[in-house]
């Protein structure tokens, strides 16, 4: 099987039975005993949200960033599907043996509901800014107004403005853009209108989401890292706090200088938290 091991390259693709999904496969680990960290992007992103974090993992893990289905190289759905159902296929096809999933917005939501539904598959969580599938549920002004102010641009038709209000989630209630690193921005603009670009607005939308992750959040058995900027929009940083606080091996940890997409705003100090969890908790070590 040929390993796309490159951001730049074009990605490897898994034929899923409904159009080809898309990801990166790359880092010092090959073969089913090597460990394994799985990268899951925030939702109308792609896995090249993860440029920064990829090198500082891939030098000690395997490292697998897929683009979820609808999202960046991956095709769109034609039918219902689980995102869930998405992850676990792609896993078993890489032969990677129970991996660290570790996810940012919808890409938490992924990791939760993959560890509750196909739970062999995983040997530990890292959740930021999501896991309870309730992104929706906005309730501080900024989000309700950034929310309003995306979804009008998009009514309009222009798909400018709806790129510069969605990057505007990075920046959160208590900063200005100029605030945010301009290149993580231009970054989560250009990766939201590949995104939107696959799209039309009368589309079906077939994705089905496991529903009560909230409560089930409690049957979680693997260790579980729950990573937030303060900066954030506090209902969307409790949804990882969430998770962590009824999982009944979870912590969390709370960048004060970063907002929705901690991870990669702070890749470095992302990485040290993981490598010290993983470490902590033994799921760094490779599978026997």
């Amino acid at each position: 099987m040929t390993r796309y091991t490159s951001l730049d390259g074009p990605p490897a693709l898994f034929p899923s039975g409904d159009g080809d999904l898309a990801y990166l496969d790359t880092g010092s680990g090959a073969g089913p005993d090597a460990a394994t960290v799985v990268l899951l992007h925030p939702a109308w992103t792609d896995h090249t949200l993860w440029s920064e974090v990829v090198p500082l993992l891939a030098d000690r893990y395997r490292v697998v960033a897929p683009d979820a289905r609808g999202h960046g190289a991956s095709a769109n759905a034609t039918r219902p599907f689980r995102q869930a159902d998405d992850l676990a296929a792609l896993l078993r096809h890489l032969g990677t043996g129970p991996a660290v999933l570790i996810g940012c917005s919808m890409g938490a939501d992924i990791a939760v509901s993959t560890a509750l539904e196909h739970p062999g598959l995983v040997r530990a969580l890292v959740v930021s800014a999501g896991g309870t599938g309730q992104n929706a549920d906005l309730r501080t002004p900024w989000a309700r107004e950034n929310a309003a102010r995306q979804g009008a641009a998009l009514a309009a038709g222009d798909l400018a403005a709806w790129a510069e209000y969605f990057s505007y989630w990075a920046v959160g209630p208590e900063r200005e853009p100029a605030d945010v690193d301009q290149e993580l921005l231009a970054r989560i603009r250009a990766s939201g209108m590949r995104t939107l670009g696959k799209h039309t607005p009368d589309e079906t939308d077939h994705h089905v989401p496991v529903a009560g992750l909230p409560v089930r959040t409690a049957e979680l058995t693997v260790p579980v890292l729950a990573v937030n900027g303060a900066l954030d929009a506090p209902e969307l940083t409790a949804q990882a706090r969430h998770v962590a606080e009824t999982a009944p091996r979870g912590r969390t940890v709370t960048f004060p200088d970063a907002g929705h997409f901690a991870p990669m705003e702070r890749p470095g100090e992302f990485v040290r938290a993981v490598d010290a969890f993983l470490a902590e908790a033994g799921a760094g070590d490779s599978p026997r």
